[in-house]
């Protein structure tokens, strides 16, 4: 199953300390280095990628749409706000998207449509865990294959509910 990623540009960027914090509050160039950061993870995981960022320099009927190094970057009408645009997307995509956002309405939009949910930190933290494992040569699935002998007794009784199990592949295909 592929994954759509659908990110909320300036919730992500604006927590974060890396795109968020320029000199005069320059967000252009946190958006620039946001898309590099996020092709970079493209080429290394291969999942369709969407940023939404409000728009407010476009004219009012169009929505502004354009495709940078592979990412697809979207800013929304003026006066339309980016979680419309993203509540929009994610009711097309349903099981397919991932959401990245910490903004609780888009959260539990998400989550009612099937679509799974991760934090913007938390994403941010996988964005540079799989840069540096890219830039050091380590082989992710080198961890995860093989069998580990365990005494632990694993039934049903344990067991995570369906959609619950969904949501956890698709975060930790990220």
């Amino acid at each position: 199953m592929s994954v759509h990623i659908i990110i909320d540009g300036y919730n992500l960027a604006l927590q974060s300390n890396e795109f968020g914090h320029f000199p005069g509050n320059d967000l252009q160039s946190g958006r620039e280095k946001l898309i590099k950061a996020l092709a970079a993870y493209k080429k290394i995981k291969h999942h369709k990628i969407t940023v939404v960022y409000d728009g407010t320099k476009y004219p009012s009927f169009s929505r502004h749409k354009e495709f940078i190094s592979g990412i697809e970057v979207i800013f929304s009408r003026q006066g339309e706000i980016a979680d419309l645009v993203i509540k929009r997307i994610v009711a097309i995509e349903k099981e397919s998207a991932l959401v990245v956002s910490s903004d609780q309405d888009i959260k539990n939009f998400a989550v009612a449509r099937g679509a799974a949910v991760i934090n913007s930190a938390e994403f941010e933290d996988k964005l540079f865990m799989a840069s540096y494992m890219d830039h050091k040569g380590v082989d992710e699935s080198d961890e995860q294959s093989g069998w580990k002998p365990t005494t632990i007794k694993k039934g049903p009784r344990k067991r995570l509910s369906r959609k619950k199990r969904q949501n956890r592949l698709k975060i930790k295909k990220l």
